[in-house]
């Protein structure tokens, strides 16, 4: 009988240990969970703005390279033009 009674009273006691410790654990695998998910959506607003830089960086890169085409288009057009009237020069002169 006596084992009867013990039984009855550890397993109240062991259900209420347990239960605390369940609840602690939880609460920090939880804790740690919403950590990890707080430093993703941190990663993914560094990446998003690390993506408008670079947008931003491949857009003045190509308004750059607008900007040298335009410089070369100029540089030929003068280059034709002279050549145009060296030429026209050179059939005035025969």
């Amino acid at each position: 009988m006596s084992n009867k009674d013990n039984f009855g009273s550890g397993f109240i006691i062991g259900t209420i240990v347990g239960g605390l410790v369940g609840g602690v654990v939880g609460s920090l695998v939880a804790s740690k969970s919403q950590q990890s998910k707080d430093s993703d959506n941190l990663n993914q607003k560094k990446t998003s703005y690390s993506s408008l830089e670079d947008e931003f960086a491949m857009e003045n890169a190509r308004l750059s390279l607008e900007e040298k085409i335009n410089q070369l288009n100029h540089a030929i057009d003068e280059v034709k033009f002279g050549l145009m009237s060296k030429q026209e020069k050179e059939k005035d002169e025969n």
